[in-house]
């Protein structure tokens, strides 16, 4: 199950991807529209700045924008910063791989078969959509 970090970070991406000339919204007026705590997207927020997805200005005028055109942020890679791994096991895992303590053999096991098909549609559909592909 998606987790309320993923899912949060997706609306105020989303929500910021929207303003036009991108300009600068306040953590306030994000919360608001997008019905999340402040305090947790203050969270989200900063690792999807630390990530190089958004800037952020100080002062009056001030708040977050993004630093990449919308169309140039695929929803894996937002996906992998706020939630991981993109497989189910970490043995279906292409980034975070690591064997399985209870499995014999990794070609004969079920789950990972599974797992693995879990994996590459997940993974297809996410690669296929940019943050312009779900915003507008």
């Amino acid at each position: 199950m998606l987790s309320k970090k993923t899912k949060y970070g997706i609306k105020a991406l989303t929500f910021l991807a929207r303003q036009k000339d991108n300009t600068p919204v306040q953590i306030a007026e994000i919360a608001k529209n997008e019905h999340i705590s402040i305090k947790f997207l203050e969270s989200i927020l900063l690792l999807l700045r630390n990530s190089g997805f958004l800037g952020a200005k100080k002062g009056k005028g001030g708040g977050y924008y993004l630093i990449k055109d919308p169309k140039d942020i695929s929803m894996a890679k937002v996906y992998r910063i706020l939630e991981g791994p993109i497989a189910l096991l970490p043995c279906a895992s292409h980034n975070f791989y690591e064997k399985c303590d209870d499995c014999d053999d990794e070609t004969t096991c079920a789950a990972r078969r599974l797992m693995t098909q879990v994996r590459d549609n997940t993974l297809k559909v996410l690669e296929s959509n940019s943050l312009a592909d779900i915003a507008f």
